[in-house]
């Protein structure tokens, strides 16, 4: 009898241990669960970060390409404009050449 009794108090024992080990389990399941939900929430953070500098860059190098091309165009402007005025000169004195000998 002595034996059934050990073994029925191995059997508890064992169902104790069982019982104590999916606790244990279970908890560290939920913690290495939060601590994924952390990083992953950490890293999400981060590519945020990196994307909005990456967006600021990208507009920073647009504008300042707009600007430069801007000024290319003016300054080209500003030659036509210098260019047109020097012939448009060049052509009064013709025109008043003429005008003198047609009236004279």
């Amino acid at each position: 009898m002595a034996e059934i009794s050990d073994a029925i108090a191995m059997i508890k024992k064992a169902e104790s241990d069982a019982e104590q080990l999916i606790i244990d389990s279970e908890s560290k399941s939920k913690d290495l669960i939060a601590e994924s939900n952390v990083k992953a929430e950490e890293i999400i953070s981060q590519a945020k970060l990196a994307a909005e500098d990456q967006a600021k860059d990208t507009v920073f190098d647009a504008e300042d390409k707009a600007k430069k091309e801007a000024q290319s165009i003016a300054e080209q402007s500003k030659k036509d404009v210098q260019a047109l005025k020097d012939k448009a000169m060049a052509n009064v004195d013709d025109a008043a050449s003429i005008i003198v000998k047609n009236i004279l």
